[in-house]
């Protein structure tokens, strides 16, 4: 018996791009989302209201990455081979244009102010990874304003450069595991993940490349150098993206054959040698899915496919759950809003009288005084949208149309 339900729709399209999505990120709790498209544009999205709060061009060529730094700043690189930190506050944007690149605009749009320009190679499509410049068990984890960003190397691409931020020191360089062949190069680095292990603490380096090889590299503090900890070659096309889980036991990958694999990450180099076998690969019969997420509650991720369909898969056992279907030409990134955020306000409380309350006369002591909670009353519309804009499961998709999906998922 045919099915009667309806195909899932988007709640919101986002419209103002002219040219393809490439790379979108949802920054301050939520509350905004950055998209960046091949003119090198980039739109801050106030998801209260779904409208542009701030429009700049950060590129003179296609925007290869986008991320958030803290609460007020914002990393792109582009394929103009600059990566930029830019200062961006909710009082930056009042002076920002709101003109779509999409809208005719006689004026040259004002530029966030730009804290670091990092000049870095980008002759293949891998964009950059950060993470703190330490560990937590450290005690110089306090400072914010430091961390590390992987990005590849300039003089070849095969290796992977590791940048200091605000010094711009390189402090790593790490090449390549040995090919099993010689005449079989891995090829350039085509994603990154770079993050200090939540047990061991070690700087941890996760690299897929051209050859669909997917590799992890983890440094060791005591000697500073690099070992590599596992090593596989599940893909038989380039490998288009990865992404590590929340709790960083594992990742996944996918690439433009049809296969989604799931890599261990080791949280110190094994006793018994480099793990060569991936924990599970699934041949999805789709190729070409990219720009692969996984929600930070770690139950599932999703991928942008070349076909124009996003589709959401279990973290767990690796089964497609839902194929969105609403652009009409091929999808280049997805990204998920942050699961399980916290409310904006505290959860309605009783009130507790005061020991010198007094009963008005006539009153029984079986009576309760119901009170209307005062985060219902004294709510207003604007602190609604936010309280949505924060608490919201969202799902964003960009795509070669040039529109942004929003979908409400799981």
């Amino acid at each position: 018996m045919a099915s009667n339900a309806r195909p899932a729709q988007p709640k919101t399209i986002l419209r103002g791009h002219k040219t393809p999505v490439q790379v979108a990120a949802f920054v301050r709790n939520n509350e905004r989302l950055l998209t960046g498209d091949s003119d090198g544009f980039v739109v801050a999205w106030d998801l209260t209201i779904m409208r542009p709060r701030a429009v700049w061009q950060a590129h003179t060529a296609s925007i290869l990455g986008i991320a958030g730094w803290g609460h007020d700043r914002i990393i792109t690189h582009g394929r103009d081979n600059r990566l930029v930190v830019w200062k961006l506050t909710a009082e930056h944007e009042n002076v920002l244009s709101t003109s779509l690149p999409l809208d005719p605009s006689s004026q040259p749009r004002p530029k966030p102010w730009m804290l670091h320009v990092l000049q870095i190679s980008t002759m293949n499509f891998c964009s950059f990874s950060y993470c703190p410049a330490y560990p937590d068990n450290s005690p110089a984890a306090a400072a914010a304003d430091e961390i590390l960003l992987a990005v590849p190397n300039t003089l070849s691409s095969e290796s992977i450069d590791i940048f200091h931020l605000p010094s711009l020191a390189r402090k790593h360089t790490v090449g390549l595991p040995t090919s099993s062949s010689p005449d079989q190069k891995n090829g350039m680095a085509m994603s990154l993940s770079l993050f200090h292990h939540s047990t061991s603490h070690h700087l941890t380096l996760v690299a897929g490349y051209e050859r669909g090889l997917a590799a992890v590299y983890q440094l060791d503090p005591n000697t500073s150098k690099w070992a590599v900890t596992y090593q596989s070659n599940p893909h038989t096309q380039p490998i288009l993206s990865l992404d590590v889980s929340p709790d960083e036991s594992f990742f996944l990958s996918s690439g433009a054959d049809a296969t989604i694999a799931k890599h261990p990450i080791p949280s110190s180099p094994p006793s018994s040698g480099i793990i060569q076998n991936p924990i599970l690969t699934i041949n999805t019969r789709h190729a070409g899915q990219q720009s692969l997420r996984i929600r930070s509650d770690n139950l599932i991720f999703a991928t942008a496919g070349w076909d124009s369909m996003v589709r959401v898969y279990s973290v767990k056992t690796m089964k497609e759950l839902a194929v969105l279907k609403w652009h009409q030409q091929g999808c280049y990134a997805v990204a998920f809003a942050a699961a399980n955020t916290s409310p904006t306000t505290s959860p309605p409380q009783e009130e507790t009288p005061r020991p010198d309350d007094k009963k008005p006369e006539g009153s029984h002591s079986k009576e309760v005084t119901t009170q209307v909670p005062k985060m219902l009353v004294e709510q207003t519309p604007k602190q609604k949208r936010l309280h949505q804009a924060r608490t919201a499961r969202w799902l964003a998709a960009g795509s070669k149309d040039g529109r942004v999906s929003l979908w409400d998922v799981y």
